[in-house]
C-alpha cells in the first residue's frame, strides 16, 4: 500500500517537474525586460480614421512620435522580398482588395489605399527611417506558413537601426529562430486563447501556445497575453511564479488601463475607446505610467500579431527619446 502511495507521488512530482519545464520562461528575461516596464505601446500607431488616420500608416506613427508612446506594428514579407508593414494576411478588409499578403507583389500593393484615405502601404525600412530610434518599436512579423525567411530579412534589416526593440510573436518557430540567431535579442511570447473555436485548425499547436506549453522551444523573455483571458492557468504561472516580465493587449478605455497597470509590466493600446478628463490620463486619455527608474535613461521596445502563424519583431536597444513627450508618473 505504502509503495503504491509512493510511487503515484513520484509520478505526480515528475509530471509536475515536466510541466514547469515546458512553461518555463527564460529566467534572466525579468532583467533583460525591465528597462521598458511601463511603456505604453500605441497598437498600430496612433491611428484614428475619423481623422483620416488609417493604422500602419505613416501618419499614425507619426501622431505616435509626437505623443511619445512606443509603436506597436506588423510586419508581412511580400511575394517579391519587401518587407511591409501590414496587419491582415489579405487586404480586404483594410484595402477592399482580393490577395493575400505573402502572394503579392510590393509594386502591386504601392497602388492600394489604406481604410479609403490616400495612404498607401509603407515598407518598413520608411517607417525606420521616420521613427529612427525616437520612441521605441514593438514589431510583429506575421508569419503565415512555416517558412522563416522573414525572421532572416527583418535582421538584416535592423541591422543598422539605432533605435530600440524587441521581438514578439504567436509562433514559436519565430521565438525559437531568434533564439538560435539573435539570441541577445529579448524575445516575447504573444498568446491569448486560441481554442476558443472547437473546429479550429492546428488545434494541437494552438493548445501549445495558449497555455505557454511551447516556451521550452523558445524561452521567452516576457509573455503578451490578450486582456480578456488573462486568468489562462499558464499565464498566471509564468507571472506568478516565474515572474516573467508580462504586456497587456488590446487594452480599450480608462478602466482597462488602470486595472492593467496593477498587474501588467507593458501596456499595448487603443487610442479609439479611450478618454476622459482623470488627471490621471493625458491629454490623449491615455493612462499615465507609474515608474521607479529614471525615465531620461530608458527607452523601450517590443515586436509582435493575429492568425497563429502570424507574428515577429525584432531586439532592444537603449535610445535617448524626446522625453518631455513620454509619459512617466
Amino acid at each position: 500500500m505504502m509503495k503504491g502511495i509512493l510511487i503515484v507521488l513520484l509520478v505526480l512530482l515528475l509530471g509536475n517537474v515536466i510541466l514547469l519545464y515546458l512553461l518555463a520562461p527564460r529566467l534572466s528575461g525579468r532583467r533583460r525586460v525591465h528597462p521598458f516596464f511601463g511603456v505604453k505601446w500605441a497598437h498600430r500607431g496612433l491611428h484614428d480614421i475619423k481623422k483620416g488616420i488609417p493604422e500602419n500608416s505613416i501618419p499614425a506613427f507619426q501622431a505616435a512620435i509626437e505623443a511619445g508612446y512606443g509603436i506597436e506594428l506588423d510586419v508581412h514579407l511580400t511575394k517579391d522580398g519587401k518587407l511591409v508593414v501590414f496587419h491582415d494576411d489579405d487586404f480586404r478588409r483594410i484595402c477592399g482588395e482580393k490577395g493575400k499578403v505573402e502572394e503579392t507583389d510590393y509594386a502591386r500593393m504601392r497602388t492600394y489605399r489604406l481604410s479609403r484615405t490616400g495612404e498607401k502601404i509603407p515598407l518598413l525600412s520608411e517607417v525606420l527611417r521616420l521613427v529612427d530610434g525616437k520612441v521605441p518599436l514593438l514589431i510583429e512579423v506575421k508569419l503565415p506558413s512555416a517558412d522563416t525567411e522573414v525572421c532572416r530579412r527583418l535582421d538584416e534589416e535592423l541591422q543598422g537601426y539605432r533605435g530600440k526593440y524587441m521581438v514578439q510573436s504567436f509562433n514559436s518557430l519565430v521565438l525559437r529562430w531568434m533564439k538560435k540567431h539573435r539570441n541577445e535579442i529579448p524575445r516575447g511570447q504573444l498568446s491569448e486563447n486560441l481554442t476558443r473555436k472547437p473546429d479550429t485548425t492546428h488545434y494541437a499547436l494552438r493548445f501549445c501556445v495558449k497555455y505557454l506549453l511551447s516556451n521550452c522551444m523558445c524561452r521567452p523573455d516576457f509573455i503578451s497575453y490578450k486582456w480578456a483571458d488573462r486568468k489562462n492557468p499558464g499565464f498566471l504561472v509564468n507571472k506568478k511564479l516565474f515572474h516573467a516580465p508580462v504586456a497587456a493587449w488590446t487594452l480599450h478605455g480608462e478602466k482597462d488601463l488602470r486595472a492593467a497597470k496593477r498587474s501588467f509590466d507593458m501596456y499595448i493600446f487603443e487610442l479609439n475607446d479611450v478618454g476622459g478628463k482623470n488627471p490621471d490620463f493625458d491629454a490623449c486619455g491615455l493612462l499615465r505610467a507609474t515608474h521607479s527608474h529614471n525615465p531620461t535613461q530608458y527607452s523601450h521596445i517590443v515586436g509582435l500579431s493575429s492568425h497563429f502563424y502570424a507574428h515577429i519583431g525584432a531586439g532592444p536597444k537603449v535610445f535617448h527619446p524626446p522625453m518631455s513627450k513620454l509619459m512617466w508618473a
